[in-house]
């Protein structure tokens, strides 16, 4: 893959990360995108900060959703409040051409009550914090039953911080076919 025009990504999509000014892939968005438009095998990818792992999960990820299902499709988990924000105003930036797609952020130190009108409105992306995710999974606002991809971003960093408790809880409570893709630095 040399370019986004010929990643096979729709047109909306490669229209969204023009205008973002990308043009070509990165490494790890060249070896990760293809891989997730063609394989339903979990994926565990490495690479440096500020590589475009966000890009390379969630376009080809976007691509296949189906933007008239309101239910949640993929849910993308981050150790931070600012990470998980960060990574849900890319996604928001990606889908901006995609009528019907809605990414939702989750996380703590933020109202409760906003994030679960967020979600009670439908979108088909989740980006939550794991203590915040596992909360809104207990209270039944947030469904994950049915999702087809689970995202661990900094797996490894969520486990260095103490989740392993939360992100057990919430795995528990996804589907077994699900995709699942774990990306670390």
């Amino acid at each position: 893959m040399q370019n986004f025009q010929e990643s096979g990504l729709q047109p909306e999509i490669v229209k969204a990360v023009t205008d973002m000014g990308f043009e070509s892939p990165t490494p790890i968005q060249a070896k990760t995108i293809p891989f997730l438009l063609e394989e339903t095998r979990d994926l565990v990818a490495l690479a440096q900060t500020g590589t475009g792992k966000t890009a390379a999960f969630s376009l080809a990820l976007i691509h296949q959703m189906d933007a008239t299902d309101k239910t949640i499709q993929a849910l993308m988990l981050c150790p931070t409040r600012e990470l998980c924000i960060q990574v849900a105003n890319e996604i928001n930036s990606f889908i901006k051409y995609v009528k019907g797609m809605k990414a939702i952020a989750i996380y703590g130190g933020e109202s409760m009550e906003k994030q679960k009108r967020a979600l009670r409105t439908g979108g088909q992306i989740v980006v939550g914090t794991p203590g915040r995710t596992k909360d809104m999974i207990q209270r039944k606002y947030l469904k994950v039953n049915n999702i087809k991809w689970l995202v661990l971003d900094e797996a490894d960093e969520m486990l260095t911080m103490g989740f392993k408790e939360d992100l057990d809880h919430i795995l528990g409570n996804t589907p077994d076919e699900k995709q699942t893709l774990l990306f670390s630095a």
